[in-house]
């Protein structure tokens, strides 16, 4: 044997290893619908960009036959790197023809080896799950493979984006790792997330019910807020990868635009159907994504979270070519108030463009936190108060615009001036108070209306009179807790000198260990 039969016999196994599950597997995976490990990644990464490390990894476990099964070359799993729009990212594909893509403990180690490269690199970090769980023939080293991996995700949180999209099955353990990672993205119809599957259920609790709705993809977004986007396909799941990416930097020490982007639609700054967007009327419900898409550059805004808690609105976009991070009241739904479901979204969203360094600009037209005995049982307070910690905590730059109506703990929570806002601006239409003008007459002149000979002729006297003193912008920008009062016309020419103001923006907490949010 000389050296060309040792390169023949290399390239014999890495076409072993290629084909993961073997032809037969293959054609089920497809008949689901669904690509393979290889297939996904070949879609997601620049073409002939993918360099696969360690392809001959196998499981160590002879118990049940392992060692020798037919079909179990890659360990159920491809990593590996490549690059997306030109810019470096780590990556996993879980390989479902291979042990139905149980992790197991090489299985892990492979996992976990990537991520170390990619934190090492401090480049983005792309979890494809398409997995059975645990590998139970081989016990108790497959959950030390999972703690592996769950270490990874949590301590490099906050250094590298993390990316995860459920393309198959997530059960079990197998949950974790994309829970903590900053973004999750499903599959509908074939893509489910769950601690425990319907069977295991049904046994214990009685309760009879699919996978589908127990842990699909609309359920997760809408319901449990455990993922932020569902694609129809698995090719445009992929694609959402592909934008995301666009507006994130590699990591937390960069500021700068994660890829080349051509602006649009910004020769006039001026926005003057900004006038009648929004209604007079302070109750008169309306769409604050019309409002965000004419400020923005054109067609830059990439909502995340849009089917969970829609009483408020994150997501990215470009302001003359630069990404930000926005976080807005919808008074569409629940008359834009603050809820338990929406402080969480609105808090996580907030941390993370502080992890990366996109500033976070505000539209602020908050009628209060929402009431209700289910609220306050459920912990309101608490969930409340992540708002306010998120904010207080970040540095990067922080802009707020209030167009309508600041009431109460509300508006203080939503970056206000004194809880560390740089810059806040309100419409000359704003109402900033305690409270709105009805609540508030119906406390102080109480007993005044209760006697009058013309109570709701005395009350409405009282409501116009308190909001021409109270319920108007330039009390508070007489009290400095506004810096302007802006056109709406000018909200974008603002929004661009502020960020241009602010570009270069430093500032430091008090140095510790880590805060202790309330979770």
């Amino acid at each position: 044997m000389d050296i060309y039969d040792k390169i023949n016999e290399l390239y014999d196994k890495r076409r072993q290893v290629e084909l993961g599950g073997g032809d037969e597997r293959i054609a089920k995976q497809h008949a689901k619908g669904k690509m393979t490990a290889r297939e996904r990644i070949d879609y997601l990464v620049d073409e002939g960009s993918f360099v696969e490390l360690n392809p001959f990894i196998e499981t160590q476990t002879a118990d049940f036959s392992m060692n020798g099964t037919s079909g179990g070359k890659g360990e159920g799993v491809v990593t590996g790197y490549a690059t997306i729009n030109g810019s470096p990212v780590y990556l996993f594909a879980q390989d479902f023809t291979v042990f139905g893509g149980a992790l197991g403990a090489m299985h892990g180690k492979k996992i976990a080896a990537v991520m170390d490269l990619a934190a090492k690199s401090k480049v983005p970090f792309i979890g494809l799950n398409d997995s059975g769980g645990a590998r139970i023939q081989e016990g108790v080293s497959s959950l030390d493979g999972y703690g592996h991996v769950f270490y990874r995700n949590s301590i490099y949180s906050g250094v590298i984006p993390q990316i995860s999209v459920i393309m198959g099955p997530s059960a079990g353990g197998a949950v974790y790792s994309p829970a903590i990672t900053d973004f999750v993205i499903m599959v509908e119809e074939t893509s489910q997330m769950f601690i425990t599957g319907p069977k295991v259920i049904e046994a214990v609790t009685g309760e009879k019910i699919t996978s589908e709705d127990l842990g699909g993809a609309y359920i997760h977004n809408s319901k449990s807020g455990n993922a932020h986007l569902k694609a129809a396909t698995e090719e445009e799941a992929l694609d959402a990868v592909k934008k995301l990416l666009s507006y994130i930097p590699p990591n937390f020490e960069s500021k700068a635009k994660p890829s080349s982007y051509e602006t649009k639609g910004i020769e006039e700054e001026l926005r003057p159907d900004l006038t009648d967007l929004i209604p007079f009327d302070s109750v008169r419900p309306y769409d604050v994504k019309s409002v965000i898409e004419d400020v923005v550059d054109e067609d830059s805004f990439f909502e995340i979270h849009p089917d969970f808690a829609k009483n408020i609105v994150v997501g990215f976009a470009r302001i003359k070519g630069e990404s930000v991070g926005l976080v807005c009241n919808q008074p569409k739904y629940m008359a834009g108030g603050l809820d338990i479901d929406s402080s969480d979204k609105a808090a996580r969203f907030i941390r993370f463009c502080d992890c990366f360094n996109i500033p976070i600009i505000t539209f602020e037209d908050v009628t209060g936190f929402f009431p209700g005995v289910k609220q306050e049982h459920g912990g309101i307070i608490r969930h409340g108060a992540k708002i306010l910690y998120a904010y207080s905590e970040a540095t990067v730059p922080k802009i707020t615009v209030i167009t309508r109506k600041g009431y109460g703990g509300a508006y203080v929570a939503l970056n206000s001036k004194s809880i560390g806002a740089d810059l806040v601006y309100a419409w000359p239409n704003a109402e900033i108070a305690v409270m709105g003008p009805e609540g508030a007459v119906n406390i102080i002149y109480a007993k005044e209306i209760a006697e009058s000979d013309h109570p709701e002729k005395l009350r409405q006297e009282k409501i116009n009179d308190y909001r021409e003193k109270f319920a108007n912008p330039y009390v508070a920008a007489g009290l400095g807790m506004v810096d302007d009062v802006i056109d709406p016309r000018e909200t974008r020419i603002k929004l661009i000198q502020a960020l241009e103001m602010l570009r270069n923006k430093q500032e430091e907490r008090p140095h510790k260990k880590h805060g202790n949010i309330p979770l």
